[in-house]
């Protein structure tokens, strides 16, 4: 089955709130190493000042990955995940993410292109804090092989 060209436009019900722990901030700066200070140590944040530990900047993806996972997980999508890779990753931020947020996101495919026989579908994760302020929108290209 090709990927549903009807995947378009649709929005996926928003993800259960992800408190952001100071511990898997640290965890994240030194897996992608972001060396800055504000990304480890509290005080070095709040002189910068944040209310805590600032998660860098594509620490979004462990928020998006949960959205993502209800689209390769929808069983009319066409998907197959053996054939997909992520090709590209963007970020529009309206503040920082720091330790203590408590986000969730919300999916919506924008688009799908089709090129040489493979599907390029781009989709949109609308993240935002407890109080329903837009935190960040992080926008992923996933890159699905055509089949035998």
């Amino acid at each position: 089955m090709p990927v549903n060209p009807e995947l378009v436009g649709r929005e996926f019900p928003p993800t259960p709130p992800y408190l952001v722990g100071r511990e898997k901030v640290r965890e994240f700066a030194r897996a992608v190493f972001a060396d800055a200070p504000q990304h480890t140590d509290v005080e070095a944040a709040r002189a910068a000042g944040f209310a805590d530990v600032v998660a860098p900047p594509t620490f979004p993806m462990v928020i998006q990955d949960l959205t993502l996972q209800q689209l390769l997980g929808a069983e009319d999508s066409g998907i197959v995940l053996a054939r997909t890779i992520h090709a590209e990753q963007r970020f529009a931020y309206t503040r920082p993410i720091v330790a203590g947020d408590e986000l969730s996101a919300q999916l919506r495919v924008t688009g799908i292109r089709m090129m040489a026989g493979n599907a390029l579908i781009t989709s949109e994760a609308e993240i935002t804090d407890a109080a329903g302020a837009h935190v960040v929108t992080a926008t992923s290209v996933l890159l699905v092989g055509e089949g035998e």
